[in-house]
């Protein structure tokens, strides 16, 4: 029997779709090329040279889905990614202004504007620029998460008074 394929484990197609439908519909553009079957636009998102990250609805979320870009830029493997709570991506001091972008997020549908600082699982700190935000909503109009996506960051120098992602 052959593994999946990174960009398919079980129930990631109908999420990338998910994440694809919400944000075309709004931002009025695909983040992928869409002519292409399910499967192979999972691929095409797993495979993209740009973060994309997204989390559900809990009430701490919990990530559920990242690509290979942004794992490495994490420092993590999929199954540790999709098992974290979202607030741990950033330094706690900067929760509050992720929780901020988040609540923005929520009401106004997406934020195009949002620029922070991340940590890595092995602390290393980075500013992600220019990153979109976006609420992912089902057919029947239900929030099922929030996703992001960017293609600009910067390394950071460490804070040695910061703790490492765990």
């Amino acid at each position: 029997m052959t593994s999946a394929a990174p960009w398919n484990p079980p129930g990631q197609i109908e999420h990338v779709q998910l994440l694809l439908d919400s944000f075309a519909r709004l931002l009025g553009r695909d983040l992928v090329p869409r002519d292409a079957s399910p499967v192979e636009q999972a691929r095409l998102l797993f495979e993209s040279a740009f973060v994309v990250v997204s989390h559900g609805t809990e009430a701490d979320p919990v990530l559920n889905y990242a690509n290979a870009t942004a794992l490495e830029l994490w420092e993590m493997d999929l199954a540790t990614f999709v098992q974290t709570p979202s607030r741990l991506t950033a330094e706690p001091m900067h929760r509050d202004e992720r929780a901020r972008l988040l609540e923005r997020t929520r009401r106004d549908g997406y934020v195009d504007d949002y620029s922070g600082i991340r940590i890595s699982q092995s602390g290393r700190r980075f500013r992600i620029e220019q990153a979109l935000v976006w609420n992912l909503v089902d057919a029947a109009g239900h929030l099922r998460g929030q996703a992001a996506t960017f293609d600009r960051w910067t390394p950071l120098p460490p804070d040695a008074n910061e703790p490492r992602l765990h």
